[in-house]
């Protein structure tokens, strides 16, 4: 890390009921209300401070963002190169961010990086998570290099990859029969019982800080100012972080000045089988009813039910975006022309994205001559093959 470090961290307020919370101690979620804690940052400090110019010649990782980073010593970083991915270009108006680039295969390394470094920080031992497979995998290595103990409860389905690495490095794993959410219960009750600190889907400040990231990356891959990011983001969800911290980041590179107030079209991407955002967006609810029977071959969008739904579907709102869903047959289908026509082999979820832009063309919702920027947020080889092959 450079010798000049400076985190313009102030501490953690509540996304509801706007409470503030002091950064240096333990949070999970809102002690007054019980919603999802976001970090905030000194931002005209940071204005007066530096421009994006000041990034020039940092290392190409994640942590060039450091001033808008949770992490207040460097010595507390724990890194294993995530971040700054490629963003492919596939066509004259189609771009693939390709996050199977990150360690462990996925963005959720972004994720664990900050969580599991602000945990080092904060003196924590041992952390929990439920996990669909690729949030315990990451979650498992980046607690082994900072000489933390994790605890990860999984379905008993999990995609064997994923079991195989939180394994080998070292993670304590539960296999329960249910999905997620079930996983995420048992677990809570344990991490109460046992002190664990919890690292699920944004029950704690720091992993979207990760995620957002991907939106600084964005910002910067696209030149910064005022017309830098893509018209539409279209981003496969279960639980909401990558959708919910890019929009956190946009709004931070605003209040700087490095961007305008352009936004993408925000358009989140769930299974057929289990939508519960894309069914809350179609009835214009704020929340979203937990999703029954969810069923999926993709693992990291069989999440019946997230606590962040209200700030997904405000970022939707907000964009001008769009919620839909594809089934697996479509995800299967993209998975193979993605490999056979771009070169690229990645996960349901990111096929998910390519079966959802034909679909939005169909529908007319995207327009010619518009900047499009598909996440495929994990590589192939760490989920079942498609039939056939």
């Amino acid at each position: 890390m450079a010798a000049t470090w400076t985190s313009y961290l102030l501490g953690l307020e509540c996304t509801a009921c706007r409470g503030g919370f002091d950064a240096d101690l333990r949070h999970g979620v809102c002690r007054t209300c019980g919603k999802v804690l976001f970090a905030r940052y000194d931002l005209p400090a940071l204005q007066r401070a530096m421009t994006p110019d000041d990034l020039r010649g940092r290392p190409w990782d994640m942590w060039r963002y450091r001033e808008l980073l949770p992490v207040r010593q460097p010595e507390n970083v724990v890194t294993l190169g995530e971040g700054m991915t490629p963003l492919l270009r596939v066509s004259e108006h189609v771009r693939i961010k390709d996050e199977g680039k990150n360690p462990t295969g996925s963005f959720k390394a972004r994720g664990m990086a900050t969580a599991i470094s602000r945990a080092k920080e904060l003196g924590i031992k041992e952390v929990a998570l439920p996990s669909a497979g690729n949030a315990g995998s990451a979650a498992a290595a980046y607690a082994a290099a900072a000489g933390i103990r994790a605890h990860v409860a999984v379905p008993r389905d999990v995609p064997a990859v994923n079991l195989v690495e939180m394994r080998m490095h070292g993670a304590d794993v539960l296999l329960v029969d249910g999905l997620i959410d079930e996983a995420g219960r048992i677990l809570h009750q344990k991490a109460a019982e046992r002190g664990w600190f919890e690292l699920a889907t944004l029950k704690e400040p720091y992993r979207q800080e990760g995620k957002k990231t991907m939106g600084f990356e964005l910002a910067e891959q696209g030149g910064w100012g005022a017309d830098c990011l893509p018209d539409v983001i279209v981003f496969p969800t279960g639980g909401g972080t990558g959708i919910v911290g890019m929009w956190k980041a946009f709004e931070e590179l605003q209040a700087l000045g490095w961007i305008g107030p352009k936004r993408p079209k925000m358009v989140v991407v769930q299974a057929a089988g289990c939508a519960p955002l894309v069914r809350a967006f179609e009835q214009g609810a704020e929340r979203a009813e937990r999703w029954e029977g969810a069923a999926t071959i993709a693992a990291g969008l069989r999440v019946p039910s997230a606590i962040g739904d209200y700030l997904v579907l405000k970022a939707v709102r907000e964009s001008g975006g769009t919620a839909l869903a594809v089934s697996d047959d479509q995800m299967r289908a993209g998975q193979v022309e993605m490999a056979r026509e771009i070169g690229l082999y990645t996960g349901p979820e990111g096929a998910a994205t390519w079966a959802a832009m034909k679909a939005l063309r169909q529908r007319e919702f995207l327009k010619g001559g518009e900047d499009v920027v598909l996440f495929a947020t994990g590589t192939g080889v760490k989920s079942d093959p498609p039939l056939g092959l």
